[in-house]
């Protein structure tokens, strides 16, 4: 019998062609591909590209999925958005190019209905699935018309609103719209609620800088008002006697920290600026003004923290360059952190944090991304964002490594330029992992500028799943 947990070439139900490695009793179908015709959802809406972050809600039958999709789309342009907008489109910025799609699917990738469920934000990178029926999508930015141009060195001057927060959006519904700012302005990327303290965690990726793991803790708890009130605390963890812990340095798997939390008293910043000229506070100053407040109070530095779940108690959570030598200072154009990544829990009934896992090299887990979990059988299901070949794998509660996929993309034979024909896409990212209700299928991006879905179902069990 084959080994169930070797990877080898399976072809897409959808047109024969090989895009992933699997093990051999799993299966999949890609649906919403950017490499080819363009693609329009149901209400007009021309399909964004970069798809990352995702969550899957029940539908209306056994075998159907909501699944609520983030676009991290960067740059001041035209928001995108159905042909025949109602009031309800009304995009938050019309001059932002991110937001979510929400799809009706089939377990096995057939799209049954797909519409634009939250447009003008930035850079929409993760979020998190929560347990009231929402997903918690969050912007990775913190451009404004307020702020300097960031890395791409384009102008926020035609930006219309402020960026930086997180929004919610219905499972099966459209946002409405409203950041929760008390939730923070700064580099978002993953959000897990807790429902131990009823909190939301939220991981920060400043790619050049420290960054901070948070707590918002909302005036209301989300399970009883239905929704993510603003107005709350946010707080970021401090290790207790240890000033600005370097947690971003190697640690020891399964190492053990006390921990507690410092508030956050400005976490909405905005900064003076003259409409329709460039603003003087620069990116660097204003996408570190959050975290700054909690490190001036000793809070720990992590390195670009990306992905968040809840499982088994706690909240886990990926430090996707932790894990080599300490760092002395910013690293602007590297990115802060020296290792191939980190997995962390965070348990709130202890107040402790715990090092999971630590990659030894690229070759066993190369820089962590999005995370999901599956069963109850404390297994997380791990997205690579590496420099070259990209896996789905898993990390035991007994903290050993498996593969669950390989990314085998290709370049359609006329890609626009400069792409070359039928040339590996190896590098990019898996993205968005959740799965569905029933957990028979995984869902699952691969995040580029001509993205695409999958759907993998088949014999979980076989592979420990």
């Amino acid at each position: 019998k084959p080994d169930p947990r070797v990877l080898g070439p399976v072809a897409d139900e959808r047109d024969g062609k090989v895009r992933l490695w699997l093990p051999p009793q799993l299966q999949y179908r890609s649906f919403h591909d950017g490499d080819g015709p363009p693609v329009f959802l149901s209400d007009g809406t021309r399909l964004p590209g970069r798809p990352d972050g995702m969550a899957s809600f029940p539908g209306p039958n056994r075998n159907q999925s909501w699944l609520v999709r983030n676009h991290e789309i960067n740059a001041p342009g035209p928001a995108f958005g159905p042909t025949a907008p109602g009031p309800a489109d009304a995009p938050y910025d019309p001059m932002a190019q991110g937001g979510t799609t929400t799809m009706l699917v089939t377990h096995t990738g057939e799209v049954l209905e797909s519409f634009t469920s939250l447009n003008g934000t930035q850079m929409n990178c993760s979020g998190g699935k929560m347990p009231w029926g929402a997903w918690i999508t969050c912007e990775e930015t913190v451009n404004g018309p307020d702020v300097g141009a960031d890395f791409t060195r384009v102008s926020n001057v035609p930006l219309q609103q402020r960026h930086g927060y997180i929004f919610e959006v219905p499972a099966s519904g459209k946002s409405d719209r409203q950041p929760v700012r008390r939730a923070g302005r700064f580099a978002h990327e993953a959000a897990a609620y807790s429902p131990t303290d009823a909190a939301i965690y939220l991981t920060e990726d400043n790619f050049g800088f420290p960054s901070g793991f948070y707590r918002y803790t909302p005036p209301v708890d989300p399970m009883v008002a239905g929704h993510l009130a603003d107005g709350g605390v946010l707080e970021m963890l401090r290790v207790v006697g240890t000033p600005n812990a370097h947690l971003e340095a190697a640690q020891t798997n399964g190492v053990t920290y006390p921990v507690d939390w410092v508030r956050i008293l400005d976490p909405d910043p905005s900064f003076d600026y003259t409409p329709g000229q460039p603003a003087p506070t620069t990116n660097n100053a204003a996408i570190s003004y959050v975290g700054d407040q909690g490190r001036l109070e000793n809070a720990a530095h992590f390195s670009r923290l990306e992905g968040a779940t809840f499982a088994q108690g706690e909240v886990w959570f990926t430090s996707t360059q932790g894990g080599g030598a300490a760092e002395t200072g910013p690293q602007p154009s590297t990115g802060y952190g020296r290792g191939r990544g980190q997995i962390w829990s965070y348990n709130p009934t202890t107040a402790t944090l715990t090092c999971r896992f630590q990659s030894p090299g690229a070759t066993v887990l190369d820089f962590p991304d999005n995370i999901t979990s599956r069963g109850a059988d404390g297994t997380i299901v791990i997205c690579e964002d590496g420099g070259g070949d990209n896996y789905i794998r898993a990390l035991t509660a007994q903290s050993t490594l498996f593969d669950i996929a390989l990314n085998r993309l290709h370049f359609s034979a006329a890609p626009p330029a400069p792409a070359v024909p039928n040339a590996p896409r190896y590098g990019e990212e898996f993205a968005g992992a959740a799965f569905s209700p029933d957990n028979r299928t995984l869902f699952v991006n691969i995040q580029a500028l001509l993205g695409v879905t999958f759907a993998i179902w088949g014999r979980w069990d076989r592979l420990g799943l």
